[in-house]
């Protein structure tokens, strides 16, 4: 087609020709610039030219909002680019993309704690036990719920504060000052959920997304260091080798034989409270002798499971299972349609079904055995302390209590079988049923069922 000086009353009379989709006008002035117009009535500024041996066209603009003059500047501005062999549509792709990248970029520098945490807890969930994800959950929350139990509204937990700050923000100065302040009233929280702003940290600075935004060094810097509570075991809160037979005594004299198992195996396995609470009787296996933990680190964990605890849930089992009419009325069931509990530890008024709140009847033992208070983690620690009498290896025990391994060769070349586990397993709780005066004979296959309180 012949090419015509644009104007804007030759541009504004331009037409497709008639049976076409549409026609292609080019200016007389500026090589490469042309006025597309399609059947439709649509008009456009586009510019065309070659670029290494090809085609190449781009669209400038509708008419509407770009002048002549404009266009023809535009026009100009691209020849001179396709001259020096550069495509425009390359550099126009690259403009973009540093475009968006920097929009991104400031996007991703007003992101908050609370912004990422969520997504931080949904990525490791798979990684933790139940116990460890509802700590996060728990020490994170906002607050201002209702209790579910009695009235009131429920407090923020202690990172609650650091949710709104701004993952650029969140360096050391502002991690000492949120730790002096949490510390005040409520330091063994403080420092637990130090550690878990810590891992958050730490996998932050592995993601792509969240790298380098988080200042370096935040929470290893001294001021932090200084501000840490200083985690201590309470001073006492463990059993001692001669009051084992008063604590046995006091708790097998337990009513309620659920909570006198659950007590017994808590000294006998060294497991947190939690973990063995949510034990269920598909975890238990009597034939080969072991119990499937829910880890709070790691997610799962076997351990042995010694004779004498094997006698223990071997009673709760035909408790569980046996149905009474005092069973029945409780539950509202008809004989066919009662089952027994899931749970090792069950109890019938707690509403998750299992053992809820033992601390109670472990109290009123020690009072009664004249001892002085050991709390429920203390057991746990018993345990610890006690298997240092057999000369226990301390991996093996860690390993049976869950603890990570903090030795090189512990953490890379130990792998004991659970047979390993189960012979000095076997030899502490004989030996600390020995301190305590009960004569078990783990051979002996005729066990008393205790009577269900």
């Amino acid at each position: 087609m012949k090419k015509i000086n644009f104007t804007a009353e030759r541009v504004a009379n331009f037409k497709c020709e008639a049976g076409k989709q549409q026609s292609i006008y080019w200016d007389a002035k500026t090589p490469g610039l042309g006025l597309r117009v399609t059947a439709g009535g649509a008009k456009s500024y586009i510019f065309e030219t070659k670029l290494h041996g090809k085609t190449l066209r781009i669209t400038i603009g509708d008419v509407r909002t770009w002048a002549i003059g404009k266009a023809q500047i535009e026009a100009t501005d691209l020849k001179a680019l396709t001259d020096k062999g550069i495509d425009p549509r390359q550099l126009q792709a690259e403009k973009r993309a540093a475009h968006e990248a920097a929009q991104a970029e400031a996007k991703r520098k007003d992101l908050t704690v609370g912004d990422v945490w969520p997504l931080y807890l949904d990525a490791r969930k798979s990684k933790w036990g139940e116990r460890n994800y509802q700590d996060h959950v728990r020490l994170s929350a906002l607050g201002g719920a209702d209790w579910k139990r009695g009235k009131g509204k429920t407090e923020p937990g202690p990172l609650a504060s650091l949710m709104p700050v701004l993952l650029s923000d969140l360096d050391g100065t502002r991690i000492a000052k949120w730790l002096d302040s949490e510390s005040t009233t409520r330091p063994t929280s403080a420092a637990l959920s130090f550690r878990l702003l810590r891992a958050f940290i730490r996998w932050a600075a592995d993601m792509p997304e969240y790298s380098s935004l988080i200042p370096a060094n935040s929470w290893s810097a001294r001021v932090v260091r200084d501000a840490l509570p200083k985690n201590q075991a309470k001073e006492g809160d463990s059993l001692q080798r001669e009051q084992l037979s008063a604590w046995f005594d006091a708790v097998r004299k337990i009513r309620n034989p659920v909570i006198s198992a659950y007590l017994q195996a808590l000294l006998l396995t060294g497991a947190r409270r939690e973990e063995m609470a949510g034990l269920r009787w598909e975890d238990v296996d009597f034939q080969w002798r072991s119990l499937t933990i829910r880890d709070k680190v790691d997610g799962t964990r076997i351990i042995p499971l010694t004779p004498y605890l094997s006698s223990l849930l071997l009673t709760l089992k035909r408790i569980n299972e046996t149905p009474s009419p005092k069973k029945m009325k409780a539950e509202d069931a008809a004989p066919g349609d009662w089952k027994p509990s899931e749970w090792v530890f069950f109890s019938k008024t707690a509403a998750s079904g299992r053992i809820a709140e033992p601390r109670i009847a472990h109290n009123e033992a020690l009072q009664k055995a004249g001892l002085p208070h050991v709390s429920l983690h203390g057991l746990r620690r018993s345990f610890g302390t006690l298997c240092e009498w057999v000369e226990m290896p301390s991996g093996i025990s860690a390993q049976i209590m869950g603890h990570k391994p903090s030795a090189l060769a512990e953490k890379h070349y130990r792998r004991r079988p659970l047979d390993l586990l189960r012979k000095w397993h076997d030899d502490i709780e004989a030996w600390i049923l020995g301190q305590a005066g009960i004569e078990f004979n783990p051979h002996d296959k005729s066990l008393k069922v205790l009577a269900a309180a």
